[in-house]
């Protein structure tokens, strides 16, 4: 039983951040390992609840308390295996979900803090390289049906896995020259460094996946190849479309730009110095400046940078902007800066809060504004920004609808040499593929699956934040997982795999 004491016992802690002079000097992660020690005394906190809400939180169905009470009594290969049977890759969950779990956690509702539910699942992840590594687990006998995953981030890697231990075919098509997605392009070293990644491909191909990369369907490969090729044919592309703000003056202005686009480039620019490259690693070991395809730089070094949004991906731009250098940085928020607490009237317990979070890039430096929203981006004169003007706003909703109303007499402006757009997602992008397969986007840009997993179009699937939109990593997992039961189904599989979400669930939420 667990250890009805632990949470009066300890309180929560974490293992203390890397020094900030330190890290933003490498794009090492910024946590180090917690120690045996300290990751049993935070398992400890578990109380095993009669009813364990943390479960509400997290769409996967992980484990928590068992898993958490293994660790605590020193059981590590159960508790790994315990976590795996829910979840293909904890440390990628553990490393980047903002742990909707913690936020549903028991103890949250007696005024104490959560579980340090996160921590504890990525020290069981690296526990389980560190204890044998990933091994393989290989269908014991093909099924000799074939099936395709176009896109491999989280969704499409979690059901190709799923689907490949259940003796199908599996070929994952990416049109990056490297797969992962999100995962290798999208977020920084900082938060995942990509041998985590690379670790856990080399066991999904060793389980018999086959990777095509530099791929891109629907122009390379055509769909009617693919269908012609492949038994089913399973969509998890991501929702890519960044949200623009075209009607803002001076939008057009050399210097603006998406965020992902800044991220990618970053990351490429890693990726190419980790690997040694010569003509883009740096004299001094760190990598060389980011630039897009093109070749137009998108690095903040010496640069003014305006980062406009208050989320992840803001966030994870102000860790690269850091790192890269920058002379300053402002990021601006829409909103009024939330609570330090939970507001009980707007987000009771178990739902995930609107709170000021604070990420390790925030503690690096920068400067956070809220409430304010851009009027103008600013030309130098030559067709190139060097300032936003920004106002003092107010936000309500009215009919379902925003309204965002200036304030006047408090426009300023903030230099900016570099603005990047962090302002959220419209859906998967619009591509060949799609029409080629007769598939639809919906209203959000995103693509409607029916209760089985399949679009519009008979077996052809959907899963991830294609299908959902932009959400968390935890439910992309949840999704691909579902999604690869559904053609296990389709195909005539043996048994049943493990569907632990439907394509209507949504995130624990007051009614």
């Amino acid at each position: 039983m667990p250890d009805p004491n632990g949470f009066l016992r300890y309180e929560r802690r974490l293992p203390a951040r890397r020094p900030v002079p330190v890290r933003i000097m490498d794009w090492r992660e910024v946590y180090p390992p917690a120690g045996e020690e300290l990751i049993r005394e935070q398992a400890s906190r578990c109380m095993d609840c009669g009813i364990p809400f943390c479960h509400d939180g997290c769409p996967l169905g992980n484990r928590i308390p068992d898993w958490n009470d293994l660790v605590r009594t020193g059981d590590w290969d159960a508790a790994v295996a315990s976590l795996h049977a829910t979840n293909n890759f904890p440390e990628f969950t553990g490393r980047l979900c903002p742990a909707p779990c913690e936020a549903a956690c028991v103890l949250g509702l007696g005024g104490q803090q959560p579980v340090t539910i996160k921590q504890v699942e990525v020290e069981i992840a690296d526990a389980a390289v560190a204890r044998g590594g990933l091994r393989p687990r290989p269908a014991p006998a093909p099924t000799g049906r074939s099936v395709a995953v176009v896109g491999s981030g989280p969704a499409g890697l979690a059901a190709a896995q799923q689907l490949a231990r259940a003796g199908h075919t599996v070929t994952v098509y990416e049109r990056d020259d490297a797969p992962g997605g999100l995962l290798r392009y999208g977020i920084p070293d900082f938060k995942l460094e990509k041998h985590h990644l690379d670790r856990r491909l080399a066991q999904l191909a060793a389980e018999g996946v086959l990777f095509r990369n530099g791929v891109n369907v629907g122009v390379d490969v055509t769909a009617a190849q693919l269908r012609a090729e492949h038994d089913a044919v399973l969509l998890a592309c991501g929702a890519l479309q960044g949200r623009d703000t075209p009607q803002t003056p001076g939008r057009a202005l050399r210097g603006v730009h998406q965020a992902m686009e800044h991220l990618v480039a970053a990351n490429r620019a890693v990726a190419a110095a980790a690997a040694g490259r010569p003509d883009t690693a740096a004299g001094d070991g760190r990598s060389a400046p980011a630039a897009l395809p093109d070749g137009t730089p998108i690095d903040a070094a010496g640069q003014h940078v305006v980062i406009i949004g208050g989320g992840d991906t803001a966030a994870d731009c102000l860790g690269v902007a850091h790192r890269q250098g920058a002379a300053g940085v402002h990021q601006l928020d829409l909103y009024p800066q939330p609570p330090t607490d939970r507001d009980a009237a707007r987000d009771p317990w178990p739902t995930w809060p609107w709170l000021l979070r604070d990420y390790p890039a925030h503690e690096e430096g920068g400067e956070r504004v809220f409430a304010v929203a851009v009027q103008e981006f600013v030309d130098d004169g030559t067709g190139r920004v060097r300032a936003v003007r920004i106002a003092e706003v107010t936000v309500e909703k009215r009919d379902g609808r925003r309204i965002v109303t200036a304030l006047p007499g408090s426009e300023r402006e903030l230099p900016a040499d570099l603005v990047l757009l962090a302002i959220g997602f419209d859906g998967t992008e619009e591509q060949p593929l799609l029409a080629q397969l007769g598939v639809t986007r919906n209203a959000r840009g995103a693509v409607d699956a029916r209760p089985d997993w399949q679009t519009d179009v008979d077996g052809v699937f959907v899963a991830g934040d294609m299908h959902r939109g932009a959400s968390l990593v935890v439910w992309a997992i949840a999704e691909g997982r579902a999604a690869a039961a559904a053609v296990h189904a389709y195909l005539g599989g043996v048994g049943e795999l493990p569907a632990p979400v439907d394509p209507a669930r949504q995130p624990l939420a007051a009614r």
